[in-house]
């Protein structure tokens, strides 16, 4: 600001020199002042050059973070500017990696095992009734029939063991009540929940107190395992946490949307899923793949894929496809096409995502104008 007052004073003064040489009195003060306002041109001829320089020293651009080399956008940064983001990278080995299953969870409604649990609680009461009832009225035909007719009259006698019959009908109607009921359990159920059911064990009274709950674990069509894992894993919703699940043991049934191998898992009450919940499910597999392991923390989305950043050995980044059918394997990607040692962007893809993206709009923008 000071700078641009002192150009505005100069230029009056140099102004008013120019009208006052115009007249006669003014050709004597021109000989006089000559000097002065050579001077003056000379320090204004100084100052308008040095503005200059530092109007186009300030109008230089950033250096440019991308390039395109071989096909490929490049994303090269500082170290400071790596920082910035928190950009985090490691070499990784292409090695073998156990290979994880992706299933279709469910977590079931349990008002059917509380009804069979109940119903066959309920079995096991009447039977035991029953059986005493057939002992009261045993015990009463015995002394009937050693009493004999002079003391008892015949039709008493008569009368104490029609009733023993019909207490022993109603211990054959409550045994078979009670096989029915175990029958069913175990149909619908399985041996393992079958026998929880009628034992009324611990496993089945954790599930009617909602301390855990059931889970049936659908593979999908073309999927097989030659036996149920004992440990998987299943996605809680939104946040797609993972959440430990315990074999129960193999279903009874499939999902009749999937139409695949289905197990019976346990999932603890406060794990966030709910009975009704459809979820992921994550089982391993015995089969290995080899390759890069990527966390799902460091793919990102756009253009329509799914990509990870790879540096190319000289400090730069490069994006990298996954496939969307990708084998899984510990909760993280297994990409069989990075070569062993690659250094993979862990933390900072999207930032690195973003900076490509801008600098194609900005190619955009200069091929507009």
């Amino acid at each position: 600001m000071g700078g641009r007052r002192a150009l505005l004073l100069i230029g009056g003064i140099l102004l008013a020199a120019a009208g006052l040489a115009l007249t006669p009195t003014g050709e004597r003060i021109r000989a006089d002042v000559g000097p002065m306002v050579a001077t003056v041109r000379a320090r204004v001829a100084a100052l308008i050059p040095e503005r200059r320089d530092d109007s186009s020293t300030g109008a230089q651009l950033p250096a440019a973070r991308t390039a395109i080399e071989d096909g490929r956008t490049l994303v090269r940064l500082t170290p400071a500017e790596r920082a910035r983001i928190g950009l985090v990278a490691e070499a990784r080995p292409a090695t073998l990696h156990r290979q994880e299953l992706t299933a279709y969870g469910s977590v079931l409604e349990l008002a059917r095992i509380t009804e069979l649990t109940n119903s066959y609680a309920g079995a096991v009461a009447a039977l035991q009734t029953a059986r005493a009832r057939v002992e009261v009225s045993a015990s009463a035909a015995r002394r009937a029939r050693t009493l004999g007719a002079g003391v008892v009259a015949v039709a008493q006698i008569e009368t104490v063991e029609g009733t023993l019959l019909t207490d022993q009908a109603s211990v054959t109607v409550a045994e078979s009540q009670l096989r029915t009921l175990a029958a069913t359990a175990r149909q619908e159920w399985g041996s393992v929940l079958g026998k929880a059911i009628i034992e009324r064990s611990p496993l089945v009274t954790r599930l009617i107190e909602r301390t855990d709950f059931l889970m049936q674990v659908t593979l999908p069509p073309g999927e097989t395992l030659p036996e149920a894992p004992q440990a998987a894993f299943a996605e809680v919703p939104p946040q797609s946490e993972r959440v430990a699940l315990r074999l129960v043991s193999a279903a009874t049934r499939t999902d009749p949307r999937i139409q695949g191998q289905s197990f019976f898992y346990l999932v603890t009450g406060d794990s966030g899923l709910l009975p009704g919940t459809s979820t992921m499910a994550f089982l391993p597999a015995p089969r290995a793949v080899k390759g890069v392991l990527v966390p799902e923390d460091a793919v990102v989305h756009g253009e329509g894929g799914t990509w990870v950043y790879r540096g190319t050995g000289d400090g730069a980044f490069v994006r990298h496809p996954v496939r969307p059918d990708a084998p899984m394997s510990a909760d993280a990607f297994v990409v069989e096409d990075l070569p062993d040692g690659s250094e993979i962007v862990l933390r900072g893809a999207q930032a690195l995502l973003s900076e490509e993206m801008k600098s194609r709009i900005r190619v955009v923008g200069d091929d507009d104008d």
